[in-house]
């Protein structure tokens, strides 16, 4: 009869019950569930930032990628919990300790494919035997990462706790029991020889007695008419499960043979079906995060690109970040062989908004993008893109990117950007940072003008962070909070850009250029038209 009980993955330990969690410093009901909660607000900055981009290219082709994904969408919750995961990241940069994590993950990988394929198969002793092989890659798994983490040098706060944790298990009553028992059954079954004999229809299964092996004799005799390489016809079995019901029916009769081998191997699968301890399958889950990250930021530091881990500071107004880049562009030049720019920026003192100016395709949106996704992933514990950064903690970033006519739309693109930036002023506190990019490009100058005025001011009056890019000079120099930096062009040629944004007043030349070309108007179209 077919077995129809589901393996039980779980059971609890007691081996030490320090170890609470490697994403988070304390224990809640949001780590014991492994899933940060839900941020009611809607986070448009995702799009706008570009964050769904890294955050789709880091969690994508992983098992884990769900809870990947939302610990990169939320914030980590506090201070304490960034510096926590800093920590550990700062661990797994280390190359061996790194390699190590990721054979640790791959062989919880294997044990979770193994036993997930248990409920498919209709023969017993495949499932017995796919359970001890489960087991098998357990045990060395825990074993191997116990050795690994004794062997590095580790400092981690989330690390050292659990490898206490991990060498109280690995010499637990639980665990030796479990480890010697999987050792005999394995042993046991590798003495099990059986001979098949087909006749027809009719198979037979025996006993290995010791019968000749004439595989041998028949290779040697027919070498000497060997010419060359010849095609090997031998059938290679899939081990991967796959059995008919022919195979399935030789198990039986091999199990009649060795009844004692396989009686043990039945007690041995009712006794340990929760062999998987639950707090190394969640470690092993969280695990998922820092991997997923370091993997994706390794090829932008081979490529010479620097990542730090930021000073973050809850509401914190004095902010940096040399050699920092958007991460997801250079994600995508990087492998196209194309040079990444960095950039810098600082706020210090009573400065809070920094208004960029500058030609078009100049660098400016990349700019405000790489300020956000500074502080996003900051928040989230990650390391950022830069040499050197101080960061400020929020409750919300607020975006406003100009986006296209919506014709389903009733009220005209001025009006939608009146509506949409005064939502975000509503509802943002000091603790908010604000990031709008070319508003007011419909309505004429003056207008333009008149309005960053009134918006700026609102965001002074709050107190907020900001960067506010922008088509009108004279908002970069509106009140000491503000500073003013610009997207630069190669000097003696305008028309070719560094997308490098420096901190320099605002003047209208590059603007102005911009204008003049778009309408045909620079003093080489003007010249040739002339002499045409």
């Amino acid at each position: 009869m077919r077995d129809q009980t589901p393996p039980v993955l779980a059971e609890p330990t007691q081996a030490n019950p320090e170890f609470t969690s490697l994403l988070w410093p304390t224990l809640t009901t949001s780590v014991r569930a492994g899933e940060p909660q839900d941020d009611p607000s809607a986070e448009v900055f995702v799009r706008d930032l570009n964050v769904s981009q890294i955050v789709e290219a880091v969690a994508s082709e992983r098992e884990e990628s769900d809870l990947i994904a939302r610990l990169l969408y939320h914030q980590a919750g506090d201070v304490q919990t960034v510096e926590y995961r800093h920590e550990v990241f700062r661990d797994l940069e280390d190359a061996a300790l790194f390699e190590a994590a990721g054979q640790f993950s791959e062989r919880m990988r294997q044990v979770r494919l193994h036993l997930a394929q248990l409920t498919k198969m209709s023969s017993r002793q495949q499932r017995e035997g796919w359970f001890l092989d489960a087991a098998a890659i357990y045990c060395d798994a825990v074993r191997a990462f116990t050795k690994d983490l004794t062997a590095r040098p580790i400092a981690s706060t989330g690390l050292l706790s659990f490898r206490g944790y991990l060498t109280a298990y690995l010499n637990s009553d639980g665990f030796t029991v479990l480890a010697t028992d999987t050792a005999s059954r394995k042993a046991d079954l590798a003495q099990v020889m059986y001979q098949v004999r087909i006749r027809g229809p009719r198979v037979d299964v025996s006993r290995y007695e010791g019968e000749p092996d004439y595989s041998a004799e028949i290779e040697k005799t027919f070498e000497r008419f060997q010419q060359g390489a010849a095609k090997d016809y031998r059938v290679q079995y899939r081990t991967w499960p796959g059995m008919t019901h022919v195979g399935a029916q030789i198990a039986e009769l091999v199990a009649r043979l060795f009844p004692a081998e396989f009686s043990a191997l039945a007690s041995y699968h009712r006794q340990h079906a929760a062999f998987c301890d639950p707090v190394i399958s969640q470690f092993n889950r969280e695990l998922q995060f820092y991997l997923a990250y370091l993997d994706y930021i390794r090829p932008l530091r081979s490529a010479g690109l620097r990542f730090c881990y930021p000073e973050v500071t809850p509401a914190a107004r004095e902010v940096f970040a040399r050699d920092t880049f958007d991460l997801a562009l250079a994600a995508k030049l990087v492998p196209a062989g194309q040079t990444v720019v960095t950039n810098e920026f600082r706020l210090a003192g009573p400065e809070r908004v920094i208004v960029v100016t500058g030609p078009n395709q100049g660098g400016k949106t990349t700019f405000a993008r790489t300020f956000g996704q500074l502080h996003h992933l900051a928040s989230t514990g990650c390391p950022v893109p830069g040499s050197a950064a101080r960061l400020s903690g929020y409750d919300q970033i607020f975006t406003h990117f100009e986006r296209e006519e919506d014709i389903a739309n009733l009220t005209g693109k001025l009006e939608d950007d009146l509506i949409r930036i005064q939502k975000a002023l509503l509802a943002a506190t000091p603790q908010s940072i604000v990031i709008m990019n070319e508003i007011f490009t419909s309505t004429t100058l003056s207008d333009a003008r008149f309005l960053g005025e009134k918006v700026l001011a609102k965001v002074i009056e709050l107190d907020l962070l900001c960067v506010y890019v922008t088509f009108v000079d004279e908002l970069a120099s509106q009140d000491p909070s503000v500073v003013s930096m610009a997207s630069t062009i190669v000097p003696g040629n305008p028309a070719e850009r560094t997308y490098k944004v420096v901190r320099k007043p605002a003047d209208g030349l590059a603007y102005a250029l911009a204008i003049a070309d778009k309408n045909r108007v620079t003093y080489k179209q003007l010249k040739d038209r002339l002499t045409s």
